[in-house]
């Protein structure tokens, strides 16, 4: 009986080894196994841009910017019009008075800069409206300067030295200041003056030259 259980064991054994080597083989190599039934396989994520090779937008493109210390120079002054109880940096008119147009030319009178290619530094010569706080002046320029330069140029402004030249009364400092446009005015008057002469002299000669010939 243990003779004929063995048999059957190894003709069972057989029977199983035959029927596995009937399956066909799934070979597949180096392609993807096929998705199972009612299975979406997911889309392949596309190749990183290398931001060293692309030119999108310019931002891999080699160069610099740099500015000359009157662009900075003006963004400054302009940007002075701003603050309370300054009347002007010396020689400059940032200053509006008297509504009447500024010295855009002179707006960088009283303004030295250093600038660097990421900083800036910054020496001033002001005149204070009198009775103003000058301290709070101060850090009202240092304010103002490092927020308009950064805006504009991405430049930080590590310095701000402020030499206090002057101090005058608004009425003062009025009284005593001639604009742009009073010189503008005063020069057309006289040069509209000069022609307005120049035409009646040669008028008056040429009248003379005809009852000459006559």
């Amino acid at each position: 009986m243990a003779h004929d259980k063995k048999e059957n064991e190894g003709q069972s054994g057989q029977q199983g080894k035959h029927e596995n080597s009937s399956k066909p083989q799934e070979h597949y190599g180096d392609q993807p196994k096929p998705p199972m039934p009612g299975h979406t396989p997911p889309k392949p994520e596309a190749p990183a841009k290398d931001p060293k090779n692309t030119t999108e937008n310019g931002e891999s493109m080699n160069g610099d910017v740099t500015y000359e210390d009157k662009v900075i120079q003006k963004i400054i002054g302009i940007s002075l019009e701003k603050v309370d109880g300054l009347l002007t940096a010396d020689g400059g008119f940032f200053s509006n008075v008297a509504e009447k147009l500024v010295n855009t030319d002179n707006v960088t009178a009283g303004i030295d800069t250093e600038v660097g290619k990421k900083q800036v530094a910054v020496d001033l010569k002001i005149v204070v409206e009198y009775g103003k706080d000058i301290e709070e002046i101060y850090q009202q320029i240092k304010k103002i300067i490092a927020k308009e330069v950064h805006e504009m140029t991405h430049l930080d402004v590590i310095e701000v030295n402020v030499d206090v030249v002057d101090i005058k009364t608004k009425e003062e400092y009025e009284a005593n200041s001639e604009t742009v446009q009073d010189k503008l005015t005063n020069a057309a008057k006289a040069t509209g003056e000069f022609a307005s002469e120049q035409t009646e002299k040669a008028k008056s000669a040429i009248e003379q030259q005809k009852e000459n010939n006559q």
